[in-house]
């Protein structure tokens, strides 16, 4: 079987880096281009040493040009960017973007929560957002996919399989998110220059997150009823890996068991969400450096109450993990396709 050409823009930052990391080990991907802005005329190993053993191009500034010979281009860019690449494609290339540009389906919600115009209105329809464990959607007939943000990530991937069988609440959600600072990019630095980072815990988005909108958006696809949820994101004093902690109410005669043991159904044939035994207390330490989500229903002192945690990694299950898992379903490669061991 040929490679696959591949093309990352936006290589240097902390999810771009990643997605390297795991595609080196991709038997069927080479890649070709690595693109970037400040960064041009690099080594990629100036932004991580242990990638300093690899044989990988320069970082070069991306052009047009370049696609001639690409199969694939990830975009791992800030938001907006990837819909000006988008308008290069041709019929044979396929993007898979990590930002935000083609996660929600009207332009208009695009204007309202990212504050700019969607720069590439017509491709929106062409593009299919896939959370690779829940689209049920053939891959091949789209040329851009939307990966998730990595808060909905660790979100839906508890909350859909619920919501789809009747067994919570869906007027009445709370979501408290912790994310390492990772998650905030590479200048994160410098938003919190005036603030210990390593020593601090930060709120923020309060009540209007961006991330809102892909939460309620995806949800609504899985009920006729009002949803109504308030998640809040929180920045932690750790590189990476995210705890959701998630508040819901049960319907009736609903039990912690029922709810643990449909998310154990609808998990079981998957290699990556593991659903754990009852009020088992999780933490990112049991899943940073992999492509796992794991999941723990916990009950309360309130018999129709139940807290369900969830812990991902932030840049691998929630960003440049997720980013290949749909690149195998789109090219049909087998699922845990340099997602195993590493």
């Amino acid at each position: 079987m040929r490679k696959l050409n591949v093309l990352i823009a936006g290589s240097t930052g902390y999810i771009g880096v990643q997605l390297i990391k795991l595609l080196i080990n991709h038997k069927y991907i080479n890649i070709k281009y690595l693109c970037g802005n400040s960064s041009v005329g690099k080594k990629i190993s100036d932004y991580d040493k242990s990638l300093k053993t690899k044989k990988l191009p320069k970082i070069i500034k991306f052009t047009k040009n370049l696609l001639k010979n690409i199969d694939v281009i990830f975009t791992a860019l800030p938001n907006g960017e990837a819909q000006d690449i988008s308008k290069h494609l041709s019929k044979n290339i396929t993007l898979i973007d990590l930002a935000a540009d083609f996660r929600l389906e009207n332009s208009s919600d695009y204007l309202k929560w990212y504050k700019q115009k969607h720069r590439s209105r017509k491709l929106i329809k062409k593009s299919i957002y896939s959370l690779p464990e829940i689209n049920n959607k053939n891959l091949k007939n789209y040329q851009i996919i939307s990966c998730p943000g990595c808060y909905p990530t660790s979100i839906l991937l508890s909350l859909i399989p619920l919501v789809k069988n009747k067994l919570i609440k869906v007027n009445n959600i709370i979501i408290d998110s912790k994310s390492g600072y990772s998650g905030a990019g590479r200048n994160v630095y410098k938003k919190y220059e005036n603030k210990n980072l390593y020593e601090s815990l930060s709120a923020y988005g309060v009540g209007f997150h961006r991330h809102n909108s892909e939460i309620d958006q995806t949800l609504r696809k899985f009920t006729n009823k009002e949803i109504n949820f308030i998640f809040t994101p929180h920045l932690t004093p750790m590189f990476r890996g995210i705890l959701s902690t998630i508040y819901v109410d049960l319907e009736s005669n609903v039990t912690q068991s029922k709810v643990i043991n449909k998310l154990s159904q609808f998990y079981k044939k998957d290699g990556f969400v593991k659903i754990l035994k009852q009020d088992s207390l999780i933490s990112t330490n049991d899943v940073i450096n992999t492509n796992n989500c794991f999941i723990s229903v916990c009950k309360t002192k309130y018999k129709n109450k139940i807290i369900i945690l969830s812990a991902i990694d932030n840049l691998i299950k929630g960003g440049a993990g997720q980013a290949v898992q749909n690149l195998n379903l789109k090219f049909n490669f087998p699922p845990k396709t340099a997602l195993w061991n590493f």
